[in-house]
């Protein structure tokens, strides 16, 4: 039997499926106000769950109930009416407004929110040097439409930001394009944080029936016999698509470029199989920092010049400048979403992990590819200067210590 509440909410409800198709927004909020006003205590609430109104949308229609000037305006606008925004009428224009503040980009890597160092002025300007496309305002909308937000200043412990930090963006940016524009791989690589093998607890929550939370253990003492896996992350930045070599001991440089040499044979290699170069983007430090003499040439297993050797490519390479590591776009293009992906979820052992990681899609298209890579990697190997200088390396003029090219040697 039902009760007075679930009543008057079935009455509500089949009132509000009869008038919604004949009522503009405004009338619409009206006669809700006034079944708010006749059902008394809880009306509000009983009117929301019978129309899906939201509580602001009942608060305006409560004022505009008590006001009669807004009763007698003439701006009815029916739902769908009004002009279209400009940026529905000119197709191009929130990919254009997208490139221009690209290089300019900041924001937490796995936050949908990102923000912009430009201003919509200066935006503006730049949109409409040829001719008149969009005001500041417009401008405004889109970066909204494209989840940017205003914000002020925070204070952040980078580190001390280098002096060309914004040119070295800017300059891999342009080869970023130039090498798209050649159907040669772009790809941005970096290693994810480790994690425990184990019934631990993940950050996150997930639906379950209620009352029956997911148990884990209590503490994250590490099981030695299980480990930890340590993930490492190749981002094909033109593809939209990522490959991850999920290691078991050390973080190295050997375990690096392994990692991408496995990518290659696994989605490189059909994709871009008659391109000469490839461009690798890399944080500056970690075991494929720009210092690493390992990640250069290995005397043991692999190093670049190996790599580049056995494939017969150039490898180019640049790092992105201190205390911007963040900024990778393998972080917030990927490795963000497999987090979002495993959240609340124990990895409970190796297969586990893989399966989550290689199960990971989103809107946009992404795909991931991963397998779990048992090798050992010794640490402490050292490369001496003679073997150093074997290195078949050309420098760039800015920054060579960031950006320069490995080249295959001829024997």
């Amino acid at each position: 039997m039902q009760t007075d509440k679930e009543l008057k909410e079935s009455q509500i409800r089949e009132k509000y499926l009869t008038l919604k198709d004949y009522l503009d927004e405004r009338t619409m909020r009206i006669w809700a106000a006034t079944e708010i006003k006749q059902i008394g205590k809880f009306g509000k609430t009983i009117v929301k769950r019978a129309t899906g109104m939201d509580y602001k949308t009942l608060n305006k229609g409560l004022q505009e109930s008590e006001q009669s000037a807004l009763l007698n305006s003439d701006r009815i606008r029916r739902k769908g009416g009004g002009r279209k925004k400009t940026f529905e009428k000119d197709k191009t224009l929130t990919s254009d407004i997208e490139v221009l503040v690209e290089s300019a980009t900041r924001g937490d890597p796995c936050c949908s929110l990102l923000w912009t160092s430009k201003s919509t002025y200066a935006i503006a300007d730049q949109l409409n040097k040829d001719q008149y496309r969009a005001g500041r305002k417009i401008v405004g909308r889109v970066l909204h439409s494209l989840d940017y937000s205003l914000q002020a200043n925070k204070k952040t412990r980078e580190g001390s930001g280098h002096v060309d930090r914004d040119k070295q963006f800017e300059y891999i940016t342009e080869k970023v394009k130039l090498f798209q524009a050649q159907n040669k791989p772009v790809i941005s690589i970096d290693t994810k944080k480790k994690e425990n093998i184990g019934n631990y607890k993940n950050n996150g929550k997930e639906y379950r029936t209620k009352g029956n939370p997911r148990e884990v253990e209590a503490y994250d003492f590490i099981d030695k016999n299980k480990g930890k896996v340590a993930p490492y992350g190749v981002y094909d930045i033109t593809l939209n698509k990522g490959w991850v070599s999920v290691g078991i001991n050390h973080d190295t440089a050997q375990f690096a470029v392994n990692s991408i040499r496995n990518w290659w044979y696994e989605m490189g290699k059909e994709s871009y199989w008659d391109a000469s170069e490839i461009f690798i983007n890399a944080d500056g430090g970690g075991s494929n920092g720009y210092r690493i003499r390992l990640w250069k040439t290995d005397p043991i297993a692999i190093g670049l010049q190996k790599l580049s050797d056995e494939l017969g490519k150039s490898i180019h390479v640049s790092h992105f400048p201190p205390a911007t590591s963040k900024w990778n776009k393998i972080e917030h293009k990927m490795f963000c979403f497999i987090s979002a992906n495993w959240k609340a979820r124990p990895l409970i052992d190796r297969a586990t992990v893989v399966n989550l990681i290689a199960n990971t899609k989103t809107k946009s298209g992404l795909t991931i590819k991963a397998k779990l890579d048992e090798t050992i990697y010794q640490k402490g190997i050292k490369v001496s200067d003679e073997e150093l200088e074997k290195v078949n390396i050309t420098r760039s003029d800015f920054h060579g210590e960031w950006n320069y090219t490995i080249h295959p040697r001829k024997n």
